[in-house]
């Protein structure tokens, strides 16, 4: 199931629900393979995706040594086969630890990104391969759980967690460790452990909100998914500011984005610049205060 199936599942049940009219997106695609913690934004929260799509993700990840495919995870079509019976746990963790840290990732040729106006699986699925950009991602750590060796089939398997920034690709991560130990690896499942300060854990199963008439208990507050973001808090004056498209004063250094608060809720995202707050989105009067909302 794609992460797009997911959001056309929850508009279904929303339209059952009546509330067809109510925008539906998520914050952070999902392998087809891969299970676990997709974000989804509900009503005006559509408009926060890029902030919540921003956060840390955490995986635990299975990677297979000594088999690589072209499209990096057990899906593809095996390219190359290397013996990999004899590699070690410790071998893995120390390759691991090349791949952390600030690094340079070379995405996969089946991966949604565009170059040239087109995905690159959809240049893959014509049988081309093209030379990708490396993009800078941050890979806070790789711990490997679990290492197992199948003689027979020439393998070692090995369980990791990994935790990373947004726009990670945990299938290239696999076959970049394959590559550093010279055996070839892809990825053979994946799970999404956490989003930012969403948890597997407090994650609502969608068969349950399929069967499920009343979200609430579900739904998070908007300042609440911000929870990380610096806040703001307004006074009437500024928010009508801020309602209007105009900046306020602000003694803080350029760059920075926050979360301005009015009488509780959330008013607008705004960035400094120039001694002054710009409101980025504004959300007064609008529908910040119900994710139901359109």
């Amino acid at each position: 199931m794609t992460s797009h199936d997911v959001v056309a599942v929850i508009r279904r049940a929303l339209r059952q629900q009546g509330r067809g009219d109510v925008k539906v997106g998520h914050a952070g695609t999902l392998d087809p393979m891969a299970t676990g913690v997709l974000v989804v934004c509900v009503g005006g929260a559509t408009r926060l995706s890029e902030y919540v799509m921003a956060h840390t993700k955490q995986y635990r990840a299975a990677m297979v040594f000594g088999i690589e495919t072209d499209t990096y995870d057990a899906d593809g079509t095996i390219t190359a086969r290397v013996p990999a019976n004899a590699l070690t746990r410790t071998e893995i963790e120390h390759a691991a630890m090349q791949l952390t840290g600030d690094i340079d990732q070379i995405p996969p040729m089946h991966s949604a990104i565009k170059v040239g106006g087109r995905k690159l699986y959809d240049i893959a699925r014509s049988g081309q391969s093209i030379d990708r950009a490396p993009r800078r991602v941050t890979i806070e750590r790789i711990d490997v759980l679990d290492f197992t060796v199948d003689d027979g089939a020439g393998t070692a398997t090995a369980a990791v967690d990994v935790t990373c920034s947004a726009g990670t690709y945990i299938r290239s991560i696999a076959h970049d460790l394959g590559g550093l130990l010279g055996t070839g690896a892809h990825l053979s499942a994946l799970e999404r452990t956490a989003s930012g300060r969403f948890k597997l854990e407090d994650a609502a199963p969608l068969e349950t909100l399929k069967a499920e008439p009343d979200w609430q208990p579900y739904l998070i507050a908007p300042l609440d998914a911000l929870a990380d973001m610096p806040r703001v808090t307004l006074s009437p004056e500024n928010a009508a500011h801020l309602a209007h498209g105009r900046a306020i004063p602000a003694d803080i250094p350029d760059g920075v984005t926050a979360a301005a608060i009015y009488a509780g809720e959330l008013a607008a995202i705004v960035t400094a610049r120039g001694g002054a707050w710009h409101p980025h989105k504004v959300f007064l009067h609008s529908e910040a205060s119900d994710p139901l909302k359109r």
